[in-house]
């Protein structure tokens, strides 16, 4: 069957045709036709303006290279050769005729009791090569910043130039938590440097280049973008690392990360690899991090960092709901250490600490970040949640020991009994010492399990209230439930480390 020309379907077609034809004449466009037809116009998709043509670096890398070096270390290696034999406190004289004419033959100039070859044992040990990675100049007067992990155990240092002039470098200072070193080249020249970059103003998917010595060949250059901010890798308590997809690989650790403006962004440090080879994930730390690190170690060769003396824990949301939070934000103090200068300030187990100095704490990270800016002796006001409440307290701030860490250690198990919390998966006993509970048994199907509670935890607290017995914890759990909130706090002790927890209070 055939449509007739003047049908209504051919007649709006030519109408749509028509007014099509027109808007493309007057320029109008579909918008125009939209507004003519009476349709609804959809906001416009996202448009980004590129330049026709991927950027050159090359401008860059001309002026940055001569500021960045190769670092090869050198240490002290006992060779093999000169190890020293003994002979259970006998001379030469008394060994048996056959092993005299042995050592006397073969052993060259044999006759010290405590060695072989008294001359070679007692000479100078010659440093030998051990390590190299890269590093880059920030002063014209020598200074240069490297990583930790490439100068360790070093005796002898050499940077060599863009140019391959080798030049003599001197270690001022390390400072392991950050991995970051500084050396200094003592020779009468304006080398050429580079700045810092505002790393706040560092973006993610900015251009960055990274230049280095990867693999022992010098001055090679990468290219890629910032793949992520703030992240933590578990290096240390000061994780904050800039991610990369520029190649890195062994031998770049020291070596700078630049911006488009020939600034250093970061400092390589780590790669994540299960080859051991570049996949695409490299870390540097934050120019910010590393110009206060540098600046400490060039005017005193070390880096003294302030000391509050608590271990601490992030506020998950299963704890947050047990004290009634609405958000996550802060550092939750586990166990104040004694004597520290948390402790002796005032601060508890249970306290939250949200500020300090005024400025906001996300976390256990932030925390020991913001403390560790500040020098030792210095008075800080600490901003803690007690109980639901504000409260700041004034803190002065002790020197950070050398094996301190920022986060409460993790723990293990310890005594057991029978009574019974078994709607909880607990099974508690009264401790020895009187104070607290032990946990003898945890179902391992039960939330308590689901929180990490093993059996040989001691609960100490429980919503913030000491508990001395099965009957304590279940007072105290009913107060929680009666509240109308879904989980209870609980404070745990394990080998000597306290550290909180929330239980859900929903008994299953």
């Amino acid at each position: 069957m055939t449509t007739p020309n003047n049908s209504p379907r051919k007649s709006i077609g030519k109408k749509l045709a028509a007014v099509l034809v027109a808007s493309t004449v007057l320029g109008v466009g579909i918008a125009g036709f939209e507004a003519a037809t009476g349709s609804v116009a959809q906001a416009e998709a996202v448009r980004v303006e590129t330049p026709a043509a991927a950027p050159s670096f090359a401008d860059i890398i001309e002026k940055v290279s001569p500021a960045v070096v190769s670092v090869r270390v050198k240490t002290n290696i006992q060779p093999a050769s000169d190890m020293q034999f003994n002979f259970n406190g006998q001379d030469l004289d008394q060994l048996p005729p056959p092993l005299q004419k042995f050592f006397r033959d073969f052993g060259p100039r044999f006759g010290n009791p405590d060695g072989f070859d008294n001359r070679r044992s007692q000479r100078p040990q010659r440093a030998r090569p051990v390590a190299q990675g890269s590093g880059f100049f920030i002063s014209e007067d020598g200074y240069l910043v490297t990583n930790n992990h490439v100068v360790d155990n070093g005796t002898e240092f050499t940077v060599v130039m863009d140019d391959g002039t080798e030049l003599n470098a001197n270690l001022i200072g390390t400072d392991p938590r950050t991995d970051l070193a500084l050396l200094k080249v003592e020779e009468a020249r304006k080398f050429t440097y580079v700045a810092f970059a505002d790393d706040q103003k560092v973006r993610v998917g900015d251009w960055v280049v990274a230049v280095g010595n990867p693999f022992g060949l010098g001055g090679t250059v990468t290219a890629g973008i910032v793949s992520a901010m703030g992240r933590d890798i578990g290096a240390g308590p000061y994780d904050d690392f800039i991610q990369i997809d520029a190649a890195v690989n062994h031998g770049n650790s020291g070596g700078p990360t630049f911006n488009l403006n020939g600034e250093v962004v970061g400092i390589n440090t780590a790669i994540f690899s299960p080859s051991g080879g570049n996949v695409g994930i490299a870390f540097a730390v934050p120019a910010s991090v590393a110009k206060n690190v540098i600046d400490e170690l060039m005017n005193d060769g070390s880096v003294e960092r302030g000391w509050l003396g608590v271990a601490i824990q992030p506020v998950t949301t299963d704890i947050a709901e047990s004290l009634g939070l609405d958000k996550t934000d802060g550092a939750l103090v586990a166990d104040p250490q004694k004597d520290a200068p948390a402790a002796q300030a005032g601060i508890r187990a249970g306290d939250i600490i949200v500020a300090v100095n005024g400025k906001d704490i996300k976390g256990p990270r932030e925390l020991a970040r913001e403390i560790a800016n500040f020098d030792p002796g210095t008075s800080v006001d600490v901003k803690i949640l007690r109980r639901g409440k504000e409260q700041t307290i004034s803190v002065k701030l002790g020197e950070l020991p050398t094996d301190q860490t920022a986060e409460a250690p993790q723990a293990t198990p310890e005594q057991q009994s029978e009574t019974a919390l078994a709607d909880y998966g607990l099974t508690v006993a009264p401790a020895e010492d009187g104070a607290g509970v032990v946990v003898t048994d945890v179902n391992p199907d039960s939330p308590a399990a689901d929180a990490g509670i093993r059996a040989g935890d001691k609960v100490v607290e429980v919503n913030n209230e000491a508990v001395a017995s099965a009957g304590d914890v279940e007072k105290e759990l009913k107060a929680v439930t009666d509240s109308g909130r879904k989980a209870a706090l609980m404070l745990l002790e394990r080998d000597d480390t306290s550290r909180f927890v929330a239980i859900p209070t929903e008994r299953g």
